[in-house]
């Protein structure tokens, strides 16, 4: 059911190598505030938390060796910075390990028996078959923050066992990554301000890896009189601000559908006005009120006002204990149905507690999945406990294909209205419904299934 976007890939690539030039003209031009944080002969100013793994100094890198029966091991500088522009260059040996860079991060001293464990935004360095290098990772507390596959054409910046150059950009609240010139992760983080800097050796499961090595070389860091690079426009960004869009989204495109306080831009589906009960705006969160568990019981769906064709939609959502709701796309309002207005849904639901997630096929009405179609391949890292934020994206491109994100990872893809979707919609609930899902566009729906789902960070990007 997936095809190959060749008309975004080779606008990418020409982008690509355009930038790559620039990057490295950048990389290569020497300034006055650049400050070395490694002298190549010692490791005066770092110092060894969280782990057994030995570093060492080879031919002017630093060289973490892994090493069994320890947890992850970082090299930390002793000084803490705040704003900077950071470059390294780093290799790792073996395709099955793993690393990453911390930044800004902390050490909670009396974890791992008093050896202490680091937290905080990490820099991955992956070249296993998944390629996430330069995604951002929160070590040690909330999990993946930037999983590649938000920006796919960037997984083959990375050489296997090769040096790699790193640029990571912390201005403010936000962190900006490149891996050999491709601009690569971009997050806009409400926690931490200043922190260590940190070069991991990840702990081991498997001895076949034991002495395995990574290299870290030319370390060099700017806190002052700091020049951001080119980041294009286009590159999806991870805001972790609540209802709020950067000035590089919004020239991307980009326009929040809740403004944090008010209904705005939503009514209630087959009304004219937003619904006098069942909904609650509060605290820059949207809110379906609990009822009786029913659909479309109590205050009924909300829709937007304005339909989309083509789209790239995000939300963050919440799920109280046994909830169930919703996102639709392409609702028409056409059907004038009974009950939840009919269109493709994004399901919304805790598999674990609610009766839906064992019904339908194969579990395609479980949380993610492309309701009672096709099932979401989700990954335990990709889940959140129930009461933590989720968030959510659906990507409708010009040619059909659309692909579902949970927490940032893609879970499904298919291609709208070709003959794969039309069997499956005539195995399904909706085989009586002409056309289902096949609109040239359609509102987007919140759903009211009876139970407290909370939705914010609602944005939306024409395509």
């Amino acid at each position: 059911m997936m095809k190959t976007h060749t008309y975004i890939q080779k606008r990418y690539a020409i982008m690509v190598v355009l930038l790559t030039g620039l990057a490295f003209t950048s990389c290569t031009t020497a300034t006055d505030n650049w400050e070395p944080l490694f002298d190549g002969e010692t490791l005066n100013g770092w110092k060894r938390v969280g782990g057994e793994a030995p570093y060492a100094i080879e031919d002017g890198a630093i060289v973490g060796t892994m090493t069994s029966g320890t947890p992850n091991s970082f090299l930390v500088t002793e000084k803490e910075y705040g704003d900077f522009i950071l470059e390294l260059e780093v290799k790792l040996e073996g395709e099955a390990t793993n690393s990453g860079i911390q930044t800004r991060s902390h050490l909670d001293e009396a974890a791992n028996d008093g050896r202490g464990r680091v937290y905080g935004r990490q820099v991955e360095i992956d070249p296993g078959t998944r390629a996430w290098t330069g995604g951002i990772y929160d070590e040690a507390r909330r999990g993946w923050l930037y999983p590649l596959d938000l920006n796919e054409e960037a997984k083959a910046a990375y050489k296997k066992e090769e040096y790699n150059h790193i640029r990571i950009e912390a201005i403010g609240n936000e962190t900006k990554t490149w891996i050999n010139g491709i601009p690569t992760a971009y997050v806009v983080d409400t926690l931490d301000a200043t922190g260590f800097i940190g070069l991991q050796v990840h702990s081991i499961g498997d001895e076949a890896l034991a002495g395995k090595k990574v290299y870290f070389k030319n370390i060099r860091i700017q806190t002052e009189n700091l020049k951001q690079q080119d980041f294009p426009l286009g590159i999806y960004v991870v805001n972790l601000t609540p209802n709020s869009l950067t000035a590089y989204e919004q020239q991307s495109g980009y326009q929040l559908l809740f403004d944090g306080h008010s209904n705005a831009g939503w009514v209630g589906a087959y009304k004219d006005a937003f619904p006098a009960k069942g909904w609650e705006i509060k605290d820059g969160i949207i809110s379906v009120l609990p009822a009786d568990g029913g659909e479309s019981t109590n205050g009924g769906d909300i829709v937007t006002t304005e339909q989309y064709g083509a789209f790239d939609f995000s939300f963050e959502f919440k799920l109280t204990e046994g909830g169930n709701s919703g996102v639709k796309y392409f609702v028409t309002l056409d059907e004038h149905n009974t009950g939840s207005a009919i269109g493709l849904e994004y399901q919304v639901l805790d598999d674990e507690r609610h009766p839906d997630a064992k019904m339908g096929k194969d579990g395609n009405r479980t949380l993610a999945s492309l309701y009672d179609l096709i099932v979401a391949q989700k990954t335990n890292r990709s889940l959140r406990k129930i009461g933590e934020w989720n968030k959510g994206r659906i990507v409708v491109q010009p040619d059909n294909i659309v692909t579902h994100y949970l927490n940032g990872e893609k879970v499904l893809q298919y291609e709208r209205g070709s003959d794969a979707y039309k069997k499956l919609v005539s195995d399904s609930k909706y085989k009586n419904w002409d056309n289902f899902g096949q609109a040239a566009q359609g509102h987007l729906l919140l759903q009211d299934h009876g139970d407290r789902v909370s939705f914010r960070n609602l944005k939306i990007k024409s395509l």
